[in-house]
């Protein structure tokens, strides 16, 4: 069925695939986008994303947030699946943030995604629409991040490590920015509880 990675907008703007290309060729990349013959180049809702070997890495649908399609009941699945999650002050901010998306852009990546360049053509597609639509990012498996892409809802397995860029609310309802150790359990709980991890880094 493949990974998920989705972009929450708040601008709903037509993202025009020539600009697109060219943004990736500005970036030493190259692609081929696959578009149904229905849909036009500055105004899709599904496209497909192949290398340069025609091997298709991601499929991306773009779904507005209206009632009655698929973006709108995404959204609500997500209001439902953030309650339970930790810390507090970020799943209010998320609850709240959620009332300005007006477009989710889902990226499923496919298991050559991650093999060779292939995702360094995923991520700066991705960046290319984020900048157009502005919003936060969500992972399957991960979480949400703020709106400059510091994560901030702890969604993650029990068996996750590395280092990743976190970001949690103070008082004065500001992003502290740092990095942490997933797999240190102390610092784990510590985020959780809404406390930037006595370990942590900021940034």
């Amino acid at each position: 069925m493949g990974y998920y990675i989705r972009i929450l907008g708040i601008n709903d703007s037509d993202i025009y695939l020539d600009k697109l290309l060219d943004d990736l060729k500005s970036g030493g990349l190259t692609a081929k986008i696959n578009i149904q013959e229905s849909q036009s180049p500055d105004s899709w809702s599904l496209i497909q994303v192949a290398n340069t070997n025609d091997l298709v890495i991601a499929q991306i649908e773009r779904n507005p947030v209206i009632e009655g399609e698929l973006g709108f009941d995404e959204l609500n699945e997500f209001r439902e699946e953030v309650i339970d999650c930790k810390p507090n002050s970020s799943v209010v901010w998320l609850t709240k943030y959620f009332d300005k998306i007006k477009v989710i852009y889902a990226f499923q990546l496919l298991n050559d995604c991650f093999t060779d360049d292939n995702y360094s053509i995923i991520s700066t597609i991705r960046n290319f629409i984020w900048n157009v639509t502005g919003g936060i990012l969500q992972a399957d498996n991960e979480g949400f991040s703020n709106e400059d892409g510091y994560h901030i809802l702890w969604q993650f397995s029990d068996s996750v490590t590395g280092d990743w860029h976190m970001a949690l609310l103070n008082k004065d309802n500001e992003w502290i920015k740092f990095r942490m150790d997933l797999g240190d359990k102390e610092q784990r709980e510590e985020f959780k509880n809404g406390l930037i991890p006595q370990k942590a880094v900021k940034l």
